[in-house]
């Protein structure tokens, strides 16, 4: 029997940055998820990940292929966002449930706090302090509507991933400002 191949992820732990973000794809092509409501959505494009901080402050944005799994860039991102920042804790939704995830932000000094896919068994409960932090995830999905909504991220109108990561920059540099000016004032 032929050994298994290795998976993306597990490929990551041995890589450098520079050669994590050359493995991932950065081309137009199909996406599909399944919304709130249970009905499938499918788009043309790419996919935006971000880390952000408490206060809704992006810290690391990351373009790829539409259709590449969100646990994909996981690590490249925790690892662009350490260099960046000093942070605790890695807070994530099940779709990042993952050992080797949870292993690497081990390693950078985080604590990783990921809701458990309930494909992999019975559902965690986190400590009230786990579950108190885990909430301040939507944080994420705030930044990620408002840069819709407000900021043009919703319809982008080129072509090519470097104007659209432009694009969604301008848009990502103009909602980070508007977030520190409300701690101003």
């Amino acid at each position: 029997v032929p050994p298994k191949e290795q998976t993306r992820i597990e490929k990551q732990k041995a890589m450098t940055l520079e050669e994590m973000l050359a493995d991932l794809p950065a081309v137009c092509d199909r996406g599909t998820k399944i919304n709130s409501k249970g009905y499938k959505e499918s788009w043309n494009g790419y996919k935006l990940h971000l880390d952000t901080a408490d206060g809704q402050i992006p810290i690391t944005p990351l373009l790829t292929s539409a259709s590449l799994h969100d646990s994909q860039p996981a690590i490249p991102l925790a690892t662009m966002t350490s260099k960046r920042i000093t942070n605790l804790y890695d807070l994530m939704d099940s779709a990042y449930d993952c050992e080797e995830i949870k292993g690497y932000s081990r390693t950078l000094g985080h604590v990783p706090i990921v809701d458990l896919n309930r494909r992999r068994g019975k559902k965690k409960s986190f400590d009230p302090d786990e579950k108190k932090r885990y909430n301040e995830r939507t944080t994420v999905e705030r930044v990620f509507g408002r840069l819709k909504d407000e900021f043009g991220g919703r319809m982008i109108r080129v072509r090519g991933s470097t104007k659209v990561m432009a694009h969604l920059m301008f848009g990502i540099l103009a909602l980070t400002a508007d977030q520190l000016l409300k701690f101003v004032q």
